[in-house]
């Protein structure tokens, strides 16, 4: 007779497990403030730092040390503008931060292109009055892009939910000789409540409405097939599912249907959750990451975007 717990004994069921992830799954967000001359704690995301530029080349330092292979960087500008030209300034943020962390570590270095921390509105596309502007975004979007490359971002990837987003930045990147230069493409994101800490973190509210008009509406599933389908017939070569936990069955269903790299998103709001309640002492931050990493590995994502991803290494180390 069959008797399931035999396979549950301690290191018997670490040999059989059916889902493993490790340091090389992990990707660090890290947020570059250039109006800053030292980190400053994020007080929504307890244990979470905006870097400056000068204190940039340390942490990533470090981040290669502890063995985590990648970072994806946010940019937050002295200055904003209606067009988000920051967004494209061989001297702005992101530019000057993928350029400090080239030239001292070997880390691989993703960069979100969206001007939604760049424009005085707060919005991810050009606006006319209160309305966003999807054509008129694009040829900005493959500006950013082209200029993130010339830099030396190793990925682009493109947040900001424009329709074919993707087909514009891949045209530009080509037409400037970075045919080599892979797309990491935000290609189902949600219009969620669990980014709020993030808005705090990057300073990318919105000065009006809402970005329901771009992103996916949560009931959707289907849908999220969809935008998966078009941004890799546009030419993305990787893929992502953001929020990550209350869409495991999207990732589930984007692994499944298509089989190319995918990642998923652990959004600030999930990790604030778990820090916050760990703060508390209503469970255990170590316990509750490590369970919740593995579940969005299990659901099918091969690289997993999250903020914990430094205290994993620590943990490994």
């Amino acid at each position: 007779m069959r008797r399931m717990r035999r396979l549950r004994a301690a290191g018997i069921r670490e040999l059989v497990a059916e889902t493993q992830f490790s340091l090389k799954n992990l990707i660090q967000p890290i947020f570059v403030d250039e109006r800053l001359s030292e980190p400053q704690a994020i007080k929504s995301m307890p244990g979470q730092f905006r870097q400056s530029l000068e204190s940039l080349p340390a942490e990533a330092g470090l981040l290669e040390d502890l063995g985590i292979p990648a970072v994806l960087l946010f940019g937050l500008p002295a200055n904003k503008d209606e067009m988000g030209t920051g967004a494209y300034d061989p001297m702005g943020v992101i530019q000057r931060a993928t350029r400090a962390i080239k030239e001292t570590t070997n880390l691989i270095v993703i960069t979100d292109l969206c001007l939604c921390e760049y424009t005085s509105h707060g919005h991810c596309g050009l606006v006319r009055g209160q309305k966003i502007l999807n054509d008129e975004t694009l040829p900005i979007l493959g500006e950013v892009a082209v200029s993130q490359a010339q830099a030396g971002s190793d990925i682009i990837a493109p947040s900001g939910m424009m329709d074919h987003m993707i087909r514009a930045i891949r045209g530009a990147l080509d037409l400037d000789g970075f045919t080599d230069t892979p797309i990491l493409s935000y290609a189902a994101k949600y219009a969620s409540t669990f980014y709020g800490p993030f808005r705090e973190a990057a300073e990318s509210g919105f000065s009006f409405g809402d970005r329901r008009s771009y992103q996916m509406d949560p009931p959707n599933a289907a849908e999220a097939l969809w935008e998966v389908q078009l941004d890799l017939e546009e030419g993305a070569d990787m893929v992502m599912v953001k929020p990550a936990m209350p869409y495991l069955d999207v990732l589930r269903a984007v692994k499944d249907m298509f089989g190319v790299p995918t990642a998923a998103y652990q959004v600030s709001g999930e990790y604030a959750m778990i820090a916050a309640a760990a703060e508390r002492g209503w469970l255990s931050e170590q316990a509750a990451f490590l369970e919740s990493l593995t579940c969005i590995r299990r659901a099918g994502a091969d690289l997993i975007i999250t903020y914990w991803a430094k205290n994993y290494a620590e943990l490994c180390g």
